[in-house]
């Protein structure tokens, strides 16, 4: 798998075998799509004043292994081999810190808007591939792991448990 790559900062070193897969959706400002905030958040370069929401987040340290544009593009920040910051408090079948054993997938999208067909075909050649490099046992979403940060989340029914 090739992407585009862009640094993100916000890594911490791999001390757990990769087991799972976490499927979120971002969009910045919320439900709104395109541009690069999604990028400068990642980079921690978001500027506050580009819109009144994103003095809200601005201080958050996070970031994705992928994101997967409306457009089907695909963003790498992280490498695998690198735990990103993208479950927060997040707990699975009695495990916690789901950042330790999981690569995070980011769809640009919101809770309640329908992704696009682009992505879903890459977001479904990236599960093949990813399935065939790692031993992955769970794809979840975000309110399977987290479910007080993101109460609703209808990309968790893409995977199986």
């Amino acid at each position: 798998m090739t992407f585009k790559h862009i640094h993100s900062p916000n890594f911490s070193k791999r001390t757990a075998e990769i087991d799972m897969l976490v499927i979120h959706n971002i969009s910045l400002p919320p439900n709104e799509f395109g541009g690069r905030y999604i990028e400068d958040f990642f980079q921690n370069q978001l500027d506050p004043s580009a819109h009144p929401y994103f003095a809200s987040i601005q201080h958050l340290k996070v970031s994705s292994h992928l994101l997967i544009k409306r457009n089907g593009e695909c963003i790498q920040f992280v490498d695998f081999a690198d735990k990103a910051w993208h479950a927060g408090v997040s707990s699975y079948r009695g495990r916690d810190n789901c950042n330790d054993f999981s690569i995070g997938i980011e769809l640009e999208g919101a809770d309640d808007i329908a992704y696009t067909e682009a992505q879903y075909q890459q977001l479904n050649k990236i599960l093949a591939d990813l399935c065939q490099q790692y031993p992955i046992k769970y794809i979840v979403g975000h309110s399977d792991i987290a479910p007080a940060e993101k109460p609703t989340q209808g990309v968790h029914l893409i995977g199986a448990k």
